[in-house]
């Protein structure tokens, strides 16, 4: 019998300081049975640091990156239909990213374990030849303390300011400072 996913709903009160951006967002996550906390956590951080301030161009929705394997986690597409913006997580592999860049206007990459400057060391220089290809480091030890405000129903608020990103859900905060990679 095939596990099936399990459904996490999120509300985000969004005060992005350094884009202008201040929204409440309602999010419903099917997690994947083979998905962990910290990574469905860098899922909902990805986004809020890269949801627009309106959606009358189009909007940042999750898409269906673990469960189909043409799709990304996240992605932002105008009314056209035409990728704008393609996020991965975790560790992708070059030829993923690669095509990706192909198919999007941009494309960033959330990474937050301890392999992953690692990975990035062996890939970073191949894929800057892409031009539209951004990386971000989430530090190992923040990406498992934002794993901690995981649940089926979360009420979280995400501040960020001058590059530094608080996540609170009321009883416990997390600071994480994305590092830029590429």
């Amino acid at each position: 019998m095939a596990l099936k996913a399990t459904v996490c709903k999120a509300t985000l009160q969004i005060a992005d300081i350094d884009r202008g951006v201040y929204a409440d967002h309602q999010l419903t996550l099917a997690r994947h049975p083979s998905e962990s906390d910290e990574r469905m956590m860098i899922r909902l951080l990805a986004f809020a640091l890269n949801v627009p301030a309106d959606s009358r161009d189009g909007g940042l929705e999750v898409a269906k990156g673990m469960w189909e394997p043409e799709e990304p986690e996240l992605w932002e597409k105008d009314l056209t239909g035409r990728i704008r913006h393609w996020i991965e997580v975790g560790q992708p592999e070059e030829r993923r990213l690669v095509k990706a860049s192909g198919r999007a206007d941009r494309v960033s990459v959330y990474a937050f374990s301890h392999a992953a400057p690692g990975w990035w060391s062996g890939l970073g220089s191949r894929v800057r030849r892409a031009g539209n290809i951004e990386a971000w480091l989430v530090p190992a030890e923040r990406s498992r303390e934002l794993a901690t405000l995981a649940g089926r129903s979360m009420q979280l608020q995400v501040n960020r300011q001058d590059g530094e990103v608080w996540i609170a859900d009321g009883k416990r905060s997390v600071q994480i400072v994305p590092q830029r990679l590429l």
